[in-house]
C-alpha cells in the first residue's frame, strides 16, 4: 500500500481508540458497564449491532460460499426474510428478555430454572462454544491481511525470525481490548456506532468501483450462467447437485433463527435498550440498517467467481495487471507455504504448481461447463492432493490447503486489483470490521464467565469496583484465550460449517431452554438438563468425530475393514432425503456435514425438553419472572381486545407505546419484506415458473434487479436515515448516562432467597 492508503487507515482508527477512552467519563457503575445503563436508544444499538455482526470473517465466508453456488440457492433465502421481520416486529423473545431485566442468561436461567449448578454448566458450555468460534475470527482476519497486503509469513525483527501472522494477531487482539477496557458495554456501543457511521460512504465506494470495472451483461452474467445442469448459479430450479450449501442448509438455518432466537441473548446489546419497547424497536429496524455492506459483501463475492473464471482475465492484464492463472499460482505458493509443514515437500509442491500451463476457460462451449468436481481449481488442488500422498498426515495437510486456498482466494484477489485510496478505505473497512466484532464477542465472553461462573458462588453482594476489575481482567483473559486458539486451533472446513458445528456445542442445546424458559410455564431443570445432554453432546460428538476423521477414525476403521458397510449403511439411510443429503464414506471429509449435526441435535435437544418436563411437571410463575401483573416495577402496556379495525396492528404487534413514526416504520417494514420480498419477488415468481419456466437469462435479470438495483435504493435512504439517527442517539446515550441514578444492588447476583421465594410462589 502506498502511504495514502496508509493514512486513510490509521487515522480513524486512532479516532476510535480516543473516543473509547472517552466514554470511559460516563462509566458509574456495573449496570453502564455491562448494559450501557439500560438507557440506550434504538438507533445506536441497531447501527452497534451492525458493525458487530458485520466482520472480516463473514466477508470471508460469504465470498466462499458464493464461489461454490453463486445466487442459485440465494433465490430460496428470501422465504428467511419475513420470518425475521415476524420475530422482530412480534418482539419474540427480546421484549419478554428485557423485561426479565436479567443481566446475563446465565442469571435468567439460574432464576427460571432454580439452579446455580446449571447456571454455571450452560454459561461453561456456551462460553466455549462462543469463544472457540469466535477466537477463528482473528485468525481469519489475521491471514486475510496476510494474503490482502502480500505480507510474507516471517519477518527478522532483531535477528530473530518470527511469524507475522503472529505479530499481527497479537495487535489485532490489543486493538480490540483496548477498546473495551475503558467503558465497557459503553465504549462498545459508541464506537461500534460509530464505525458504522463512517462505514456506510466506504461501502458506497467500495461498490463504485466495482460497478465500474465489471459489466454484468458482459463480465458477470456469463460467468454464472457457465454451469453444469443441477449446479447452476442463476436458476433455483436447477440447483439439486449443490452439496453442503443447498436447501436443506436454509431450512436448518431457518428452524434455528426461531428456536433460538433467545440462545445467545444476555451478554450483549440485549439488555441495552432503555425501555423494553425501544430494544423491540432496535431489532425491527435491524431489516434497514445494512445500507449498501450486503450489497458490498455479495459483489465481492461474485466478482471472485467472475475474476478468477472468465477468460477475459485469463491472459488479458489490461483491466487489473493480472491475470486469474497468475493469480491462482501466487496463491498456491501461499497457501502452500503456510499449510505444508514439510521443507522438501513443500518445495516440490511449489515447483509443480509454477509448471502448470495457463488455461482459459471457454464460456461459449456449451459442452464443457464448470462444476464444483471439475472447474479451473481442479488441477491444482488434484496436484496438491498427488503430491501430498494419500496418508492420514497427507490428507490432513490437504484439508488444511484446500481450507486455506477456498478462503484467501477472495483477499489475495482484492489486494492485487484495487486501486490507490481505495486500497486503504478497503483496508480501513477490514480493521473497522475486525475490531468491532472482536472487542464485541470478547466482552460477551468475559461478560458471561464473571457473571454466570464467578458470581453465582460469592455469597456477599461485590461493590462494584471490584466487580469492574474483574469483568476488565477477564477481558484481557479472553483476549489471551482468543490467542491460543488463533495460533494452534487449524480450520479444516469451509467457515460456515466450521463456525456452525462450533456453535452448535451451545445452540444444540439452547434453544428449548432459552426459549421456552421465556414462554412456557411446564418447562423445567429435567427437560433444560435433557436438552442440553441430548443436543449439545449430539453436536460435541460430531464435532469430534469430524475433526479427527482423516488423521485417526477413517484410517482405524479402514484397518478394520469396515469402511463398504458403513458405506452403505450410510447411503441406505440418506437415500430418501437425496440429493439434498448424501451420505457416503470420503477418506478427508466426515461423511455428515454440520448442518445435518446440528439440525439433529436441535430436533432431540426439543423432543427430550419437553418428555423431560411434562415427566416432571411443575407450573412456573411467569409473571414474577417478567415483572408483570402484582410483581409489576414499572410502566403497565395496556392489552388491547382484537377487533376488525386492529387485527393488522395486533397481527403487527403494534401496541400503544408505538408512535406515529413507530407505526410507520412498522409497517414500511412489514410492506417492504411481506408484500415486496415475499410476496412479488417470490411467490409471483415461484407460481409464474410453476406456469411457465423462466430460461436463465431471465434469472439474470431478476438477480440484477433485486439484489442489486432495489437494494441500492434502500442503501441510499436508509444510509443517510441512520447517520442521522444514530448520530442523535449518541449525543442523548451520553446525556442520559450523565443523569442516570446508580443501583449497586443490580449487579446481576441472585442470592438463594430470591429463588426460594418464586419456589414458594410457584407451589
Amino acid at each position: 500500500m502506498s502511504w495514502i492508503d496508509w493514512l486513510i487507515v490509521i487515522l480513524p482508527i486512532v479516532f476510535v481508540v480516543w473516543i473509547a477512552f472517552f466514554s470511559k467519563r460516563y462509566v458509574k457503575g456495573v449496570v453502564d458497564y455491562l448494559a450501557a445503563g439500560r438507557v440506550a436508544g434504538r438507533y445506536v444499538i441497531s447501527v452497534g449491532d451492525l458493525m458487530a455482526g458485520l466482520s472480516v470473517i463473514t466477508l470471508v465466508a460469504n465470498a466462499e460460499q458464493y464461489y461454490q453456488t453463486g445466487f442459485g440457492v440465494a433465490f430460496w433465502a428470501n422465504i428467511t426474510a419475513p420470518i425475521g421481520i415476524v420475530l422482530a416486529l412480534t418482539g419474540f423473545c427480546t421484549y419478554r428478555w428485557r423485561e426479565t431485566k436479567c443481566l446475563s442468561k446465565g442469571q435468567f436461567i439460574e432464576l427460571r430454572y432454580g439452579s446455580r449448578s446449571f447456571r454455571f454448566i450452560t454459561a461453561f458450555v456456551s462460553t466455549m462454544a462462543e469463544m472457540v468460534t469466535n477466537a477463528i475470527g482473528p485468525a481469519i482476519a489475521t491471514n486475510f491481511f496476510i494474503y490482502f497486503l502480500g505480507l510474507p509469513h516471517e519477518v527478522m525483527i532483531c535477528g530473530i525470525n518470527l511469524p507475522c501472522y503472529a505479530i499481527i494477531v497479537v495487535m489485532c487482539l490489543t486493538l480490540a481490548t483496548l477498546v473495551i477496557w475503558p467503558g465497557g458495554r459503553v465504549s462498545l456501543l459508541v464506537t461500534d456506532s460509530i464505525q458504522g457511521l463512517m462505514s456506510y460512504p466506504i461501502f458506497v465506494v467500495i461498490i463504485g468501483f466495482v460497478i465500474l470495472k465489471f459489466s454484468w451483461n458482459v463480465d458477470l452474467a456469463p460467468i454464472l450462467l457457465d454451469r453444469v445442469e443441477g449446479e447452476s448459479f442463476l436458476n433455483p430450479y436447477d440447483i439439486a447437485k449443490l452439496r453442503d450449501f443447498n436447501l436443506f442448509a436454509l431450512i436448518v438455518n431457518l428452524v434455528s433463527a426461531v428456536i433460538n432466537r433467545a440462545s445467545w441473548i444476555g451478554n450483549d446489546t440485549s439488555n441495552s435498550g432503555r425501555t423494553p419497547h425501544e430494544q423491540k424497536m432496535a431489532g425491527i429496524l435491524g431489516s434497514f440498517r445494512n445500507g449498501f455492506s450486503m450489497i458490498m459483501m455479495i459483489l465481492i463475492g461474485i466478482i471472485t467467481v467472475v475474476f478468477m473464471n472468465s477468460p477475459e482475465f485469463a491472459f488479458n492484464k489490461d483491466r487489473f495487471g493480472v491475470t486469474n492463472n497468475e493469480m491462482r499460482k501466487i496463491l498456491s505458493e501461499r497457501v502452500a507455504g503456510e499449510a505444508i509443514t514439510d521443507p522438501e515437500v513443500r518445495s516440490k509442491v511449489i515447483e509443480t504448481v509454477r509448471a502448470i500451463p495457463d488455461k482459459a476457460h471457454d464460456t461459449h462451449d456449451r459442452n464443457i461447463l464448470l462444476s464444483q468436481n471439475d472447474n479451473l481449481d481442479t488441477r491444482y488442488l488434484d496436484i496438491v492432493r498427488n503430491e501430498l500422498g494419500d496418508t492420514p498426515e497427507g490428507r490432513h495437510s490437504f484439508q488444511k490447503f484446500r481450507s486455506l486456498y477456498n478462503q484467501m482466494m477472495m483477499p489475495t484477489m482484492m489486494g492485487k486489483i484495487l486501486p490507490v485510496g481505495v486500497m486503504g478505505l478497503f483496508c480501513v473497512l477490514m480493521v473497522m470490521l475486525l475490531v468491532s466484532t472482536d472487542d464485541s464477542r470478547i466482552f460477551n465472553a468475559a461478560g458471561c464467565i464473571i457473571q454466570d461462573m464467578v458470581l453465582p458462588f460469592l455469597k456477599k453482594p461485590l461493590d462494584p469496583k471490584t466487580h469492574m476489575i474483574l469483568l476488565r481482567w477477564c477481558t484481557v483473559g479472553v483476549s489471551l484465550f482468543f490467542l491460543v486458539v488463533a495460533l494452534f486451533f487449524s480450520q479444516l472446513d469451509y467457515i460456515n460449517m466450521f463456525t456452525t458445528i462450533m456453535c452448535a456445542f451451545w445452540l444444540g442445546g439452547a434453544g428449548p431452554i432459552m426459549v421456552f424458559g421465556l414462554y412456557t410455564r411446564f418447562g423445567n431443570l429435567v427437560g433444560a438438563w435433557c436438552a442440553l445432554i441430548f443436543g449439545s453432546g449430539t453436536s460435541l460428538l460430531g464435532l469430534i468425530f469430524q475433526r479427527n476423521w482423516a488423521l485417526h477414525i477413517y484410517p482405524f476403521l479402514a484397518e478394520q475393514g469396515w469402511v463398504d458397510s458403513l458405506d452403505n449403511f450410510l447411503r441406505t439411510v440418506s437415500d430418501p432425503f437425496n440429493p439434498w443429503i448424501q451420505w457416503q464414506m470420503d477418506a478427508v471429509k466426515f461423511p455428515i456435514n454440520s448442518y445435518e449435526i446440528f439440525f439433529i441435535s436441535m430436533m432431540l435437544a426439543i423432543g427430550s425438553y419437553i418428555i423431560g418436563s411434562f415427566l416432571t411437571y411443575k407450573p412456573y410463575n411467569l409473571d414474577k419472572l417478567l415483572h408483570r401483573g402484582e410483581y409489576s416495577d414499572g410502566h403497565v402496556v395496556e392489552r388491547q381486545q382484537w377487533t376488525l379495525r386492529n387485527v393488522f396492528a395486533k397481527l403487527l404487534s403494534i401496541t400503544p407505546d408505538y408512535t406515529r413514526g413507530d407505526k410507520i416504520i412498522a409497517w414500511s417494514v412489514f410492506t417492504y419484506s411481506f408484500i415486496y420480498q415475499l410476496g412479488l419477488t417470490f411467490i409471483v415468481v415461484v407460481i409464474w415458473n410453476a406456469i411457465s419456466p423462466w430460461p436463465n437469462e431471465w434469472w439474470s435479470n431478476y438477480f440484477y434487479i433485486t439484489s442489486l438495483i432495489i437494494p441500492a435504493i434502500v442503501g441510499v435512504i436508509s444510509t443517510v436515515w441512520f447517520s442521522v439517527g444514530g448520530t442523535i442517539d449518541i449525543i442523548r446515550l451520553f446525556k442520559d448516562l450523565a443523569m442516570r441514578t446508580v443501583d449497586t444492588s443490580d449487579n446481576g447476583q441472585v442470592f438463594q432467597e430470591i429463588v426460594d421465594d418464586d419456589t414458594d410462589d410457584k407451589k
